[in-house]
């Protein structure tokens, strides 16, 4: 099969109490792992890709893999920018062959950011490719940020409503406490803001930094609204702890293959339990 329909998958998952893993592809072993794990666990998934991760596989490379992948895969697939900083990056994943994107106007005052996710709406909707905005500022696990700078970058439920509602977006991933990169302690999701902003919008809504938030409070959020959770800070210390931990005790190997394979073996277990945590194995649908 080729791609799946992100809007269908992430709204099934919406109605129905669990989230489609969002995992972000860096290379080969990253996508064989994600959409073997996927199929292990008879869930549908998402190959999240970032501007940094283009910019280091290509991007004809990178469409040509997730294509490969989801026209071999059992289960439904699905292409998604992740991060979309400009109309113009809209465009290239658009041309190149993404099924779904996001376009983060988080940095813009509200009324910018609306008429930039409209505008992506706009060319998007026509073509098929479902559209994610972002609201609030989901910043990284390093900012140095006091706890009322942090309080400020939370998405309002009312801004959010104004949002869906001008924009037409499939997905919002709404500010509400988490944060990209390794956690430093354990973060505060503002779970009472999640209530109001699902109240306000009943529209499917992402959890970014989803690596290191506790597993009891993934579940809380998907029980509150959200449907699509985004992982790569695990599948990449996974990885990389593997690869170390093999060459500290074999020096001697050489043979990329060797370190890499063992590598790709730890990324797809570690999908499989995030799978299940999100309560979407054995969700595939019938019609994507």
């Amino acid at each position: 099969m080729g791609f799946a329909s992100f809007r269908t998958i992430v709204r099934d998952a919406f109605e129905h109490g669990y989230a489609v893993g969002h995992i972000n592809i860096n290379n080969l072993e990253f996508v064989q792992a994600i959409v073997d794990a996927a199929e292990a666990e008879e869930a549908p998934v998402i190959l999240g890709v970032s501007e940094g991760a283009i910019k280091y596989m290509g991007l004809d490379y990178t469409v040509a893999l997730a294509r490969t992948a989801a026209e071999r895969a059992k289960v439904p697939v699905m292409l998604h920018l992740d991060h979309g900083s400009s109309f113009e990056w809209v465009v290239r994943a658009v041309r190149a062959g993404f099924s779904s994107v996001m376009i983060d106007g988080s940095h813009l005052p509200l009324e910018e950011n609306i008429r930039l996710t409209q505008r992506v709406v706009e060319l998007c909707h026509p073509l098929g490719i479902d559209v994610e905005g972002e609201l609030g500022r989901i910043g990284g696990t390093d900012d140095d940020l006091t706890v009322d700078e942090r309080l400020a970058t939370l998405a309002r439920p009312e801004d959010a409503e104004k949002f869906v509602s001008s924009t037409g977006v499939d997905a919002l991933a709404a500010a509400i406490g988490s944060a990209h990169g390794r956690y430093k302690g354990r973060p505060q999701l503002d779970f009472d803001r999640l209530v109001a902003i699902r109240r306000a919008t009943n529209t499917p809504l992402v959890l970014h930094g989803g690596s290191g938030i506790p597993d009891e409070d993934v579940v809380r959020a998907i029980s509150l609204g959200i449907a699509k959770v985004n992982i790569n800070t695990e599948n990449q210390e996974a990885f990389t702890a593997t690869v170390r931990a093999l060459l500290q005790k074999n020096p001697d190997v050489y043979d990329p293959r060797k370190y890499l394979a063992p590598a790709r073996d730890a990324i797809k277990e570690t999908v499989r339990a995030k799978l299940r945590l999100l309560g979407s194995s054995h969700r595939v649908l019938t019609s994507v």
